[in-house]
């Protein structure tokens, strides 16, 4: 079979194609921007059973659906997003326009298509706020940016499709993702490449907010059991169980790199409308998805920084090269 992911060059889709090209798999790949160099997507355009389309979700949504429908592609992954928490309030429109808009297009293509098995939305608990969640069946939303909205907003939209037209879908909420081949702008490898050069991380709102981290092998195991095993209309969470402070990441990061973390780490004013922890109750998936995470932050932290080594000749450049133009 044919898998498609949507947004394939994103970090955690560049991570999951891999995934599923190990697991045998077809892959059948979309995104707005070439194939990129290889420290950042080991994934070429030459791979055995691997075929990537450049293609816009805003723009070239009849490219897509032609493929789509050529392939009878029977699972759907999609991880197109404007994900970029700060800029959602500089750039509303965009960030709607692609999280929301442009997928319900695709969403009225998508509906049509008898060959569709499952549609896995990849979200996000920002929907939720600052919230300790407890249960599986928690549905209070408060979203606290743009981005967490247009999130909240599709996700309704989706249950909505499901409970009156039957549409295939899974939602799924994750705790923060990192591994090897993630952009410097996100806070591991940021700070990996700050300590690399013996350089100040500054830490908005002093790195006082509380989140889980999924290392990648983890997170992409986590949807592939969706893919073989979860029912459609549910709503699966996955987290790790160690919940730790920014601050406290970055500091084992810079002692990894033998630095004295309080010389190098600045607190600095934090961003509008940022949540203080993500708790996110996920024994429901663990139980019916037989999943669990198996590598930890510090483990998983070391395999970032053995990439990061690896490549890091190509990352002297200043740190605007690897943020998101919008």
């Amino acid at each position: 079979m044919t898998i498609g992911v949507i947004g394939s060059n994103s970090f955690s889709g560049i991570n999951f194609c891999n995934y599923l090209l190990s697991q045998g798999q077809e892959v059948l790949g979309f995104s707005r921007s070439p194939l990129k160099e290889t420290a950042f997507n080991p994934i070429g355009t030459e791979v055995k059973g691997f075929r990537f389309v450049q293609a816009d979700l805003n723009s070239d949504q009849e490219m897509m659906f032609s493929e789509i429908r050529g392939k009878g592609v029977k699972y759907l992954v999609n991880f197109a997003s404007q994900s970029m928490v700060a800029e959602s309030w500089e750039h509303p429109y965009l960030t709607f326009n692609t999280n929301v808009l442009s997928k319900i297009k695709l969403y009225s293509f998508l509906i049509k298509q008898k060959f569709l098995k499952k549609y896995i939305k990849i979200s996000t608990p920002e929907v939720f706020g600052s919230a300790n969640i407890t249960s599986s069946s928690y549905k209070k939303y408060n979203p606290s940016t743009p981005y967490a909205l247009s999130h909240a907003t599709i996700e309704n939209y989706l249950l909505l499709l499901f409970k009156q037209f039957s549409f295939p879908v899974i939602i799924s909420r994750f705790a923060n993702f990192y591994g090897p081949y993630q952009k410097l702008y996100r806070v591991i490898p940021l700070a990996i490449h700050k300590a690399n050069r013996k350089e100040k991380f500054y830490l908005q709102g002093g790195g006082t907010s509380r989140r889980s981290f999924l290392y990648s092998d983890d997170f992409c195991e986590g949807i592939y059991k969706m893919i073989n095993t979860a029912k459609t209309g549910q709503t699966y969470q996955f987290s790790s169980k160690e919940y730790l402070t920014i601050k406290k990441i970055v500091k084992m990061i810079y002692v990894k790199k033998n630095l004295i973390p309080k010389k190098y780490i600045i607190n600095v004013k934090d961003r509008p409308g940022k949540d203080k922890d993500y708790k996110i109750y996920d024994k429901d998936t663990r139980k019916q998805l037989k999943w669990k995470n198996k590598t930890s932050i510090d483990k998983g932290i070391d395999k970032v920084i053995e990439w990061y080594e690896k490549y890091k000749n190509n990352f002297n450049q200043k740190d605007e090269r690897f943020k998101i133009k919008v």
